[in-house]
């Protein structure tokens, strides 16, 4: 790696990847770290990526919620031990890292958007795990961005939209849970929104989100509005699934923080989605 490179480190998922296209549509050198070469619970491995880094990006995470449950201590592993060890690594270095988070670190039961004040109160183990990672991280006492995000999409993994378009193409009737509520948010704005963090450095725990909020059924509804597809939607209750992770029905972010560090508005959640859309 050439010095003065940013580290990606799980730069193959679904917003790695829109980062590394950020990146070189921005000019910044960069390189990319993930399975199978690279594994972040491998010390060797990680010590690697970030030997010539002038910033490490992690993006490496274990997200899938339910499997969690069954799976906590390879959750706990790569969302904590190996964020821990990744700003040891760092502080050794004077790396500055900026480390992906989620909503789930708080419990859902707030009646106001969350700050980044709140106490964190995780209600199942991918959470849990993502906590840890937090908290580890400031523990190594390295130079760290904590950037927490929530409801996720874009064109190069798996997301609530693509499923729920998948599913529509199968399935005559779908329901949606209408009592969970966040912010959908592109990955191709958090792109940008890093690329600017990169800049400036700050030290700092962030929430980020599109503006505005929707219910997962409402956000399914626009969804099939703008593809045009006819789809027998109704709304149910989060309880009404038998589950293994249970999920927190508030997600909102107050991002009143990084509004300050950026130059532009956030945009409202339709119009990224809208632009999604017509890319699917």
């Amino acid at each position: 790696m050439a010095e003065n490179t940013v580290a990606i480190l799980g730069g193959k998922g679904m917003l790695g990847t829109d980062l590394a296209l950020e990146c070189t549509k921005q000019g910044i050198n960069f390189e990319v770290f993930d399975l199978p070469e690279f594994d972040i619970t491998n010390e060797q491995h990680l010590g690697k990526a970030i030997r010539d880094a002038k910033a490490v990006i992690n993006c490496a995470a274990y997200t899938n919620v339910e499997k969690a449950e069954s799976e906590a201590n390879l959750a706990y592993q790569v969302n904590g031990t190996a964020v821990g060890r990744l700003g040891v690594l760092a502080r050794q270095a004077n790396i500055w890292v900026l480390h992906i988070s989620t909503d789930f670190v708080f419990d859902g039961k707030s009646e106001r958007p969350y700050l980044e004040t709140d106490t964190p109160n995780p209600i199942n183990a991918y959470g849990r795990s993502k906590l840890a990672g937090e908290q580890l991280l400031v523990e190594s006492r390295c130079r760290y961005c904590i950037m927490r995000l929530e409801w996720t999409y874009g064109l190069h993994g798996n997301n609530f939209v693509t499923k729920l378009v998948k599913k529509a193409e199968t399935e005559e009737q779908l329901r949606v849970v209408d009592d969970q509520v966040g912010s959908p948010t592109a990955t191709t704005k958090v792109a940008k929104v890093i690329c600017k963090l990169l800049w400036k450095k700050p030290e700092d725990l962030f929430h980020f989100t599109s503006a505005g909020y929707v219910s997962r059924f409402e956000m399914a509804k626009f969804v099939f509005d703008k593809l045009n597809m006819s789809v027998d939607l109704s709304g149910c209750k989060t309880s009404d699934y038998v589950s293994a992770a249970v999920r927190p029905l508030n997600s909102r972010f107050d991002c009143s923080k990084i509004k300050a560090l950026l130059a532009e508005p956030i945009e409202p959640w339709q119009v990224p989605l809208e632009r999604f859309l017509r890319h699917l």
